[in-house]
């Protein structure tokens, strides 16, 4: 099974960090005690900037949740479409040879899900298996590679594509002034990934169809060795939504850090193990950016080196945290612009509500 292409999409609207917190400010000046608090946790996400859904000045007038949750259907089929047709053209995909379509968010509910309604935006052929996926939050990037991976394991003649839309701006609670909603306003940006796994006979028969002339051989992405996913028992509580008429109110302990401190090595070292590997064997990881705190829990935990995580933490400050599509804008800039050497071992890591852990181990 081969990750051929990581494709994305952002919304137009792209603010400063400076310029968003200003506008924080202005919204809660008049019912927080502590301005200055605010904008100290806003700058300790070390976020540089983030994609909206929509233009700031619409978001005053979001009430009730429902319009909030239109604006997230209206603005989730156009970057979702965008990011599936960048995917499909950089892996140079027929949708003929697509099995099955996952599609992942947290943010937002329809039923028909987005992936149904981009059926006919796509023109995708009827028989496509659809398998949406709601919930598993930032960790639904790796967990969704791993369930498409386990698909194209099952049907190696075919192709399936996972499609992340995360809007997390359209579930901002403007009357909350709880430290986790503060922190979430400063973390959370927006936008969309998709993910093109290939089977290995879909893979090979690409191969052999290549042009003789070809001075190299096509690459076709770093390929599934294994998976591992990992629930943490009596955690439900360490991240999610208590969802309630307002909509969405984001639940955050300040114990994720801690739990990725005490549960992620032997989690990683447990899997290597089973493959008869080490982390020293590990020489690319592909990690969901939760905040600075995860990072440096996680770093510390794994005892990696000062650049193993540098395109994590640069898509943190460039686009914050979108949930579960960070990790695969992760992939995708390790795929276009840092892909390792051919035959470096590779781990592909997110952490999310359940509390749950998925590890995917790649073959650059």
């Amino acid at each position: 099974m081969y990750i051929k292409a990581v494709g994305r999409a952002f919304p137009p609207n792209y603010y400063e960090q400076d310029v968003l917190v200003a506008a924080l400010r202005a919204h809660w000046g008049q019912r927080h005690h502590n301005l200055d608090r605010l904008e100290r946790l806003h700058r300790n996400v070390a976020v540089g900037g983030r994609h909206l859904a929509l233009p700031l000045e619409d978001y005053a007038d979001l009430q009730p949740w429902g319009k909030a949750n239109r604006a997230w259907i209206r603005v989730g089929l156009d970057v979702g479409e965008a990011a599936v047709r960048d995917a499909l053209s950089q892996a140079q995909l027929d949708l003929e040879r697509v099995g099955a379509f996952f599609f992942t968010t947290v943010t937002g509910v329809a039923t028909p899900s987005l992936d149904a309604r981009l059926f006919n935006r796509l023109s995708m052929p009827p028989g496509i298996k659809r398998i949406p996926i709601f919930g598993l939050g930032c960790l639904a990037g790796a967990a969704g590679v791993a369930r498409a991976a386990d698909y194209v394991k099952a049907f190696p003649d075919q192709a399936a594509i996972l499609l992340s839309v995360e809007l997390c701006s359209l579930t901002m609670q403007q009357a909350d002034l709880s430290i986790p909603n503060i922190i979430s306003t400063g973390l959370f940006g927006d936008g969309a990934a998709c993910a093109v796994v290939l089977g290995e006979d879909l893979a090979k028969e690409r191969t052999r169809a290549q042009k003789p002339t070809a001075t190299s051989a096509t690459y076709l992405g770093p390929r599934v060795l294994a998976t591992r996913s990992v629930f943490y028992p009596d955690t439900e509580d360490v991240m999610g939504w208590d969802i309630s008429e307002e909509g969405f109110k984001i639940v955050l302990s300040a114990a994720v850090p801690e739990v990725a401190r005490t549960r992620l090595a032997g989690d990683v070292d447990a899997f290597l193990d089973s493959h008869d590997l080490g982390r020293q064997d590990i020489g690319s990881w592909v990690c969901h950016p939760g905040g600075p705190k995860v990072l440096e829990a996680l770093q510390e935990a794994l005892a990696l080196p000062d650049d193993a995580l540098e395109l994590t933490w640069n898509s943190l400050r460039e686009v914050g945290n979108l949930s579960s599509t960070s990790v695969l804008l992760v992939l995708r800039e390790t795929l276009v612009s840092r892909r390792p050497p051919a035959g470096t071992l590779g781990l592909m890591v997110a952490m999310g509500p359940g509390f749950c852990s998925e590890l995917v181990l790649l073959e650059w």
